[in-house]
This record gives C-alpha cells, structure tokens and sequence, in this order.
C-alpha cells in the first residue's frame, strides 16, 4: 500500500537542497511541511514560512510522520532520530557518524516503537549498498567487501595521479567543488571511510562495533615519493575500506591506503566515484559503481529511502539473528608498505618478514607482513609526519 508521507527536514545544506531538486521534479505521494535549519539569516530559494529552528515544531507535529535527518553534527542528529523513532515517527537519515557510533541503540529502539530507520544515502552516496547486503546477499556467504568508500579522497588522489596534481592542489579543488569540507579530517583521514564500513559490516555480518575499534589510516601523510614509487611499480594509490572472513569464524576490518594494480577493478575508479566489490560464496564476485559525493547523488539515494517507507519497508537485520557466529578479529598478516623515518618503527610494527628494503636520498621504505592488531596498537605512531603506510597486493 503507497502510505502518504509528511515529511519534516532536519537540514537544508548540500544533500537537502539536492534532495528537494529532485523530489520537485517527481509526482510522489508525500509533502514537506517544514524544513528545521540552524541559520535562519541565510537566504533561502523557497518561502521564509518553511523554515524554522524549533525542532520540535517537527518532532511534536502529529501530522508528520516521517523524518530526514540530513544535518552534520553526529550528537544533534542522534537526539533527533531517537526522538523521532520514540514518537512513532519514521526516519531516514544520511548520518553515517551518527549511524555508526549508535546503530546497535537505534535499531533497539525500533523494535521497541515498530518505527523505521532507513539509511542508504551514508554509505557510497547513489550505490544502493546496504538495501543488496539486506536483500540479494541476506542468505549469503559473503567472504569480502571492499571498495572505495569515499568520493572526496578519491577525487584527490584522481587529480594527483591524472593530473600530477599536488596533493594540496588537489585538496583545494575538492573542497572548491564542495567534494570536502573546510577541515577534511574526515575524509582524509579515513574517518568517513570507516563509519561506512562499520555500518556495512553490520549489515553484511551481523556486528555492532564502535568504530573506535577499526582501524584506519588515511591519505593525509602522503608524500611526493609514494606518488613516485606507486608510479614506478605501476600501481595507483586508492584508500580502500575492508571487511573480510578468515578462518570461516572471524572478520577483519580497517581502512588503510592500497597500492593497486591495473588488473584490480578499483584501479579504473575515478575522481568522485565510489565503487564497492562484493565476494561471496554462491553469487561470486560483483561490482557496484557510481557517484559517491554531492547533492543529487545522495539525494537520490535518501529518496529512495523515502519511498520504501510508503510501503512500510524495514531493515530486517537478518545476519543479526546468526549473531555470535562470527567475531571480529585483528589478528591477521597484511602485506604493507611502509615509509618511516625511525627504525625502531620498523621493530615497533613487528614485522613477521620483509621482502624488500630501500634507502636513499633521505627516502627509506620497506615492504613486508605486519599484524593488523600491531597496526591498530600503534596507529599513532603510524599516523604522523614522516610515515606513510599502504596496503600492497
């Protein structure tokens, strides 16, 4: 049955006016009553009457009964979707902090009222992603799921490896496009990666973690001569979120950046792409491939939300209900390289072996197997100036 939706906006930045762009152009059977903003003294394209400051004009208005929480600030946005879903309000929200950080407590509460939370639009903007994990693979065995996750990173490292862009020269054109943020921490960092992943990794193998529990690293240390050696080896460097079985009892996770090859899928993966490889049991390997940064295209992915509410779509959690099956694990060998300063990184890190070592020019690296959980520990001594480290196939 194709329920009328009222629909109450929390937002009205990038995603929101792109949503509002396409949902005019649509025939749908839902209305927006009022959008809550939090600065009223900016010029808007629509009536002043519209707007307002005062959530709870939203979340108190009988006549709304669904909810798109579309802001930037995780805490704000958590405040806002649990009382909505405690009203008895749907919800569909483009958080992925937020969703990360409080999945396991959102979907309790769910249960608990028989509301729903949709959010295809934070993971892999347009790639419908969690909506295939919930559906195609929910009888699945799936042995990986990888890709890259973040369009602002991979525009940046597009226009480096293309253009011979420099790696600030590239930042600035993505934040120019609005692809990143004034502080690209989030991006660069693979903070945003990682709050992908662990919203995927739910979904695909029935965990809740804190994302505090993954490691990730990002392209932010990247240097001149990472650029030269991937150049040299015929690779291209891709910040890439994985989540993978081993042992047939355990997942790994981490974002690191990856050196790849052209016979990788990823390599080809341009600019604000995002793309996402899924490996399974019976369905194989496929691929997933579209924009991963703007307004129309995560736009289209939280309308797409918006409809399955009409007809009382939820998330069923399903790999949930096998839950203890599979634990997650950071004790597992990667092949990385590494760029340091201090040698005593290297023993540090405790590498099992090394197949290769260099040093000249004030350029020293080496390439080896290193524990995953030896990462994690030391991330911060990883994570600084004078270190770059890579996944290696």
């Amino acid at each position: 049955m194709d329920n009328k939706l009222t629909l109450g906006l929390f937002g009205f930045g990038v995603v929101g006016q792109g949503l509002h762009d396409i949902i005019k152009t649509k025939n749908l059977n839902l209305a927006i009553k009022r959008f809550v903003i939090k600065h009223p003294e900016k010029k808007r394209t629509l009536p002043a009457s519209l707007f307002t400051t005062d959530a709870r004009s939203v979340l108190d208005d009988p006549e709304i009964n669904t909810v798109v929480e579309l802001i930037d600030d995780a805490a704000a946005a958590f405040d806002i979707v649990s009382a909505a879903l405690r009203s008895g309000k749907n919800v569909v929200s483009a958080n992925k902090k937020m969703i990360a950080t409080h999945l396991e407590e959102l979907v309790d509460i769910q249960h608990k009222h028989g509301t729903s939370l949709l959010y295809e639009g934070a993971v892999c903007g347009s790639i419908p992603i969690i909506r295939n994990l919930e559906e195609y693979y929910d009888n699945e065995l799936l042995h990986s799921v990888t890709g890259i996750f973040n369009g602002s990173s991979n525009y940046i490292l597009s226009k480096i490896f293309n253009e011979n862009l420099a790696y600030s020269t590239a930042l600035k054109q993505a934040q120019d496009l609005g692809f990143a943020e004034t502080d690209p921490t989030l991006d660069v960092g693979g903070f945003d990666a990682k709050f992908k992943l662990t919203i995927v990794a739910s979904h695909a193998y029935g965990l809740y973690l804190s994302p505090d529990a993954i490691l990730n690293i990002g392209i932010d240390k990247l240097g001149a001569s990472d650029i030269q050696f991937a150049r040299e080896k015929n690779f291209r460097i891709k910040l890439i979120p994985t989540a993978r079985e081993i042992n047939d009892k355990a997942v790994i996770l981490y974002v690191l950046p990856k050196l790849v090859s052209p016979d990788n899928i990823l390599y080809a993966v341009e600019n604000e792409y995002n793309g996402v490889l899924v490996k399974a049991a019976f369905a194989d390997e496929q691929f997933f491939y579209g924009k991963g940064a703007g307004g129309h295209p995560t736009g289209s992915a939280v309308l797409s939300d918006i409809a399955a509410l009409r007809y009382g779509y939820k998330y069923e959690y399903k790999k949930h209900l096998g839950a203890g099956e599979l634990t997650y694990s950071t004790d597992w060998d990667i092949q990385v390289y590494l760029r340091y300063e201090d040698e005593q990184l290297i023993e540090t890190l405790g590498f099992s072996s090394i197949s290769e070592r260099f040093y000249a020019n004030n350029f020293k690296y080496v390439i080896g197997k290193v524990n995953l959980g030896n990462i994690l520990k030391n991330r911060d001594a990883v994570n600084r100036d004078g270190v770059f480290i890579a996944e290696i196939a």
